[in-house]
């Protein structure tokens, strides 16, 4: 792979429940970890909402780039909204994510719209990212 560009960010404190921040200072976040994991639902955000931010922006900019490329461009409203699962793996041992992409406001009839969703989770770098290790449902409303 050709790195065109490197993001970094350091984490400090408790991890979950401490500080992360990029190294240019555009991100500079405290963290808190939600009730439903046995945290205080403190006012931080958390790691699965940054995931999820950064995977519904990658997702829709693939989507973008498939669609126009089909000839088939989604509309100016088109929105990714990613819902990012925490839980304990299936083998009793560590934690795994799951991810749920919902595409909505695309203008596009449904057979066209399933189509440029695959297309797209082929594209994106976080689904490359992630394929194989995390659940991801793909929806287009």
């Amino acid at each position: 792979m050709e790195v065109l560009y490197t993001a970094h960010a350091t984490a400090s404190g408790g991890g979950r429940d401490g500080r992360s921040a990029t190294d240019d200072g555009k991100i500079d976040v405290s963290l808190s970890v939600p009730k439903a994991m046995g945290g205080d639902d403190g006012p931080g955000t958390n790691p699965e909402q940054l995931f999820a931010t950064g995977y519904a922006a990658c997702y829709l900019g693939a989507l973008r780039l498939v669609s126009r490329n089909e000839g088939k461009p989604v509309g100016p409203d088109t929105k990714v909204t990613a819902g990012v699962g925490f839980g304990k793996n299936t083998r009793g041992e560590g934690f795994n994510l799951d991810v749920s992409l919902t595409v909505s406001d695309h203008g596009l009839d449904q057979a066209t719209i399933d189509d440029l969703i695959q297309k797209a989770h082929q594209v994106c770098p976080y689904s490359n990212a992630t394929r194989g290790n995390v659940d991801v449902a793909l929806k287009a409303v």
